[in-house]
This record gives C-alpha cells, sequence and structure tokens, in this order.
C-alpha cells in the first residue's frame, strides 16, 4: 500500500484541562473547561465570522469554556493559542458550573463525571 492510502494520526495533546480554569490571551473573559476537541469542530459560519488577521489554525484543540465577563456568562468556542491559565485562584461564577463540577478547590473544579 502506497504512502497515500495510508492515513496520517495526528496525536494532539491539549495543554489544558477539563475543570482548569483559563482566560482568554485577547478577550476580556475567563472560563472552566468543559470539553476539548482535538482539532477545530465547528461550524465553517462560525469560523468565517472571526476577522481573517486573528482566525487561527484549526490544527489545534479547541476548548468548550463555561465563560464569563463583566456582562454576561455564556459557551465558548476558543482555540488553544488564544487561553493563557488563569491564576488568580478567584471561582468562575457561571451558573451552570453546579451542573458538571465539584466545588472549586485549588485554581479548578474536579469533574462530577466523565464526559463523552
Amino acid at each position: 500500500m502506497g504512502l497515500m492510502g495510508c492515513k496520517i494520526m495526528m496525536t494532539t495533546r491539549a495543554k489544558y484541562s477539563l475543570g482548569q480554569v483559563v482566560r482568554h490571551r485577547k478577550h476580556p473573559f475567563r472560563g472552566v473547561i468543559f470539553d476539548v476537541d482535538p482539532q477545530f469542530n465547528n461550524t465553517e459560519e462560525w469560523y468565517a465570522a472571526i476577522p481573517e488577521e486573528s482566525r487561527p489554525s484549526k490544527e489545534q484543540p479547541f476548548y468548550h469554556l463555561l465563560a464569563e465577563n463583566e456582562q454576561s456568562y455564556y459557551v465558548a468556542y476558543v482555540s488553544e493559542q488564544n487561553l493563557v491559565a488563569d491564576y488568580s485562584g478567584e471561582p468562575v461564577d457561571h451558573p451552570d458550573i453546579p451542573d458538571l463540577f465539584g466545588p472549586f478547590e485549588d485554581g479548578s473544579y474536579p469533574l462530577h463525571f466523565q464526559l463523552n
């Protein structure tokens, strides 16, 4: 079988973990990771809506966050390159957190159950 018939498996290791508190590198929001895609897994419309100069590569982990900013709570979908770990030690107040996680401790949230 030639090289063409052989599919290369990308093994991407996510830098951040479920229950970890992270902040966006450019925008003023933070959140708790509740799911990770090994690479981009959202709609083309979503991707196209990002201004081209700040559009992230699809070939990296993307994180689903229970996010908060000054005004509201929402679910965010963020590329790994746009996240930084949040070491503030402050909990995130998103109202859905108790559905997925146990109480905040040592800077992160323990999962109630395994998502799959």
